[in-house]
C-alpha cells in the first residue's frame, strides 16, 4: 500500500488544466482546417470533387464546410496546390450548421445558451448520449471525457442512462433509419427545456455515409441542434471546449490565441 503511495505521489496530477491552461497536442495533431484561397484561382473546380466528404464546395468563391470534414490526410493531398492544411486549433464547436462554413474554414464558435436555461440547468447538467448508426469512435472519445485527464465530471457534467433525468441529447451517428424512431423518442422523453448536441461529422453531415439509402444524413431538421462539434472523430479537448462555451464556462471573446476562461468551480 506504502509503494502504491509513493507512486501516486510521483506522478502527480494528471488532469488537464484546461480550461485555464491551454492543451499540448502532439505534432502529428489534425485540427481545424484552413484554406488559402490564393492557392485556388479557379475556385475549386478542378479537384473538390476529389474529396468525397466535401469539406471544400466549388466556387467562385469556395466555401469550406468544416462540419463535413473527415480530418483526413486525404482531403488535404486531393489539392495539387497545397490550399488546403490541417491546423493545430481544436476549437470548432458552434452554436449554428452555418457557424461551420466559410470561406477559409473559420468558425463562429459556439456561444453560451441564455440565462434562463443556465440557471435552470445550475451547476451539473446531465446528458443523454443516442448513438444513432455510428462506427463508435466519436462513442469513443465520450468515453474519454470521463478519464482522469479530461475529467469532464468536475464541469458538473454527467452522463446518465435514462433521458428523463437528463437535460439534452448527445447524438452520434449518421442517424440510421432503424435509429431514426429512436432518436425522436429519446428526445420527446427529455424535459424542457432541453438541448441537443451533435457530435462528429456523421452527426452533422452524414459522414462517409452521406447518400446512402440507410442513413439520414445527420440529425433530422425537425431536432434543433444548439451545439455543433466537429470531427471524425472529434478531440476530447474539442467537445470539452464546446460544452463549456456553450454553459458559459468560457469567455465568448476567448479566441484561437487563447481562452479568457472561467474557473472550473464557477456559476455558469
Amino acid at each position: 500500500m506504502l509503494d502504491l503511495l509513493r507512486i501516486r505521489l510521483k506522478q502527480g496530477t494528471r488532469t488537464s488544466g484546461f480550461p485555464v491552461a491551454e492543451p499540448e497536442f502532439p505534432e502529428r495533431f489534425r485540427g481545424r482546417p484552413e484554406f488559402d484561397p490564393t492557392r485556388c484561382p479557379d475556385g475549386c473546380r478542378d479537384c473538390a470533387g476529389l474529396v468525397p466528404s466535401g469539406l471544400v464546395r466549388p466556387g467562385p468563391p469556395a466555401t469550406v464546410d468544416v462540419g463535413a470534414c473527415l480530418f483526413s490526410p486525404d482531403e488535404a493531398a486531393a489539392c495539387p496546390n497545397g490550399a488546403v492544411t490541417f491546423t493545430p486549433d481544436y476549437r470548432m464547436a458552434s452554436s449554428t450548421r452555418s457557424g461551420l462554413c466559410s470561406a477559409t474554414g473559420e468558425v463562429e464558435l459556439a456561444r453560451a445558451l441564455d440565462a434562463r436555461t443556465r440557471r435552470l440547468f445550475g451547476r451539473s447538467p446531465r446528458l443523454r448520449s443516442v448513438a444513432a448508426g455510428s462506427c463508435g469512435g466519436c462513442e469513443a472519445e465520450l468515453v474519454a471525457l470521463g478519464n482522469v485527464v479530461f475529467d469532464l465530471s468536475r464541469f458538473g457534467v454527467q452522463f446518465v442512462a435514462s433521458p428523463r433525468h437528463a437535460d439534452g441529447i448527445v447524438v452520434t451517428g449518421a442517424v440510421s433509419a432503424n435509429m431514426s424512431a429512436a432518436l425522436q423518442a429519446t428526445y420527446d422523453a427529455v424535459p424542457d427545456p432541453r438541448i441537443v448536441i451533435a457530435v462528429g461529422a456523421c452527426a452533422i453531415n452524414g459522414g462517409p455515409f452521406r447518400g446512402s439509402a440507410e442513413v439520414g444524413n445527420g440529425v433530422p431538421g425537425d431536432l434543433p441542434v444548439d451545439l455543433w462539434i466537429p470531427g471524425c472523430p472529434p478531440h476530447p479537448m474539442t467537445i470539452l471546449d464546446g460544452l463549456l462555451r456553450v454553459l458559459g464556462r468560457i469567455d465568448e471573446g476567448s479566441s484561437r490565441s487563447g481562452p479568457r476562461a472561467i474557473s472550473p468551480r464557477s456559476a455558469p
